[in-house]
């Protein structure tokens, strides 16, 4: 398991597909700042809470100077009907080998139902403009996270 980030780290870049299958770097996004969020799996109901919370704020975090990621294990395919069916507006990215979720400490153990399991760990990290971390939450909860995001960057 890797070791998760913590503020002053410099994010690992990345290039992963999106629900169109367009490539998306994290480095293009240098200027902005950026909010990156691991989710388990589309579709589900954590996740879709999740994924609806962010793509409702995407606006006021836009104008706030965010853009938003939003990272899981699946195909571009289930992304693409994700995004239809749940009419979502943030950028969704595929990582099926889990290189990035490794890589940001967003996989690994976890508890779930009282057992241990390996798995998406749901997670949020805010980065600068300069791709530096800022902000670095672990084991999330689906409902109310990006009100309690917004509240602890200072935004409401």
């Amino acid at each position: 398991m890797s070791d998760r980030l913590t503020p002053g780290d410099t994010a690992p870049d990345f290039t992963l597909a999106d629900d169109r299958g367009d490539e998306v770097t994290l480095s293009s996004l240098r200027g902005r700042k950026v909010i990156v969020y691991f989710y388990p799996a589309a579709m589900t109901p954590g996740c879709t809470k999740q994924a609806c919370d962010f793509s409702d704020s995407l606006e006021s975090l836009r104008e706030d100077g965010y853009e938003v990621l939003g990272i899981s294990p699946d195909k571009p395919e289930k992304l693409t009907k994700f995004r239809e069916r749940d009419a979502l507006t943030l950028t969704l990215l595929s990582d099926p080998d889990k290189d990035v979720l490794r890589a940001w400490g967003a996989y690994g153990e976890k508890k779930l139902y009282g057992k241990t399991v390996e798995g998406v760990i749901r997670s949020t990290v805010v980065l600068d403009e300069e791709g530096t971390v800022s902000h670095a939450w672990y084991n999330v909860k689906a409902t109310g996270h990006v009100a309690k995001l917004r509240r602890d960057l200072g935004l409401d």
